[in-house]
């Protein structure tokens, strides 16, 4: 059975177990890092030298990367109806897919350390402000992109892609700042409101 090491509550983690509930793989998880088991010890090091979560064990086949973890398994796990073995089509899943890792995690960094996790490292006014506006600027930029498909983030039908971005949209909803009018992401965060994966590892009250 597939093995998952990672609380529960990391957004990293959570694009696993949603990744399994849309391709219904059964797993069995372990908690570590930040309050379980610590990542920085021999056993953990061995799984991920970068001590971070999630890493998955499959047979004797070890991966981490989040985004690397949830392609490997749409591949294994009859998952191309979520990530399109047509050339054109997967490329565009893999553009947001990136896109999410890349620049939206990074501009949602300081606001969600100073807001959510009331970092003491993360208490400038003036940093927390730019921080904000550059989050800003990027939900932007998905909001036009979903006016544009009308539906998902990649096109017509939910994919691999909507997973990470997905859950960074409710990280945008689940912290307090305040939240510019992006009416086709508001549209859908609803949409994604309908799938089981997304009620239980997404839009569960978690940012």
């Amino acid at each position: 059975m597939l093995q998952i090491f990672g609380r529960a509550s990391s957004i990293n983690v959570r694009k696993v177990l949603w990744a399994c509930a849309e391709l219904h793989i059964p797993f069995e998880r372990q908690d570590w890092g930040n309050g379980f088991k610590a990542t920085d010890t021999p056993e953990f090091l061995a799984l991920n030298p970068n001590a971070m979560v999630p890493v998955i064990k499959d047979g004797d086949f070890i991966l981490w990367e989040s985004n690397a973890i949830i392609r490997y398994l749409a591949n294994c796990f009859g998952g191309e109806h979520l990530y399109s073995r047509e050339p054109r089509t997967r490329a565009r899943i893999d553009q947001w897919t990136d896109w999410q890792a890349s620049d939206l995690n990074r501009a949602w960094s300081y606001p969600f350390m100073s807001l959510v996790r009331h970092s003491p490292l993360h208490q400038d006014a003036e940093a927390l402000a730019a921080g904000g506006k550059e989050w800003t600027k990027y939900m932007t930029i998905l909001d036009s992109q979903l006016a544009k498909t009308g539906a998902y983030v990649a096109g017509a039908d939910f994919s691999l892609a909507d997973i990470p971005i997905g859950l960074s949209v409710n990280r945008w909803f689940e912290t307090p700042l305040e939240h510019a009018q992006l009416p086709a992401v508001r549209a859908y965060y609803e949409r994604l409101s309908q799938r089981a994966g997304f009620t239980t590892h997404g839009r569960n009250g978690l940012p």
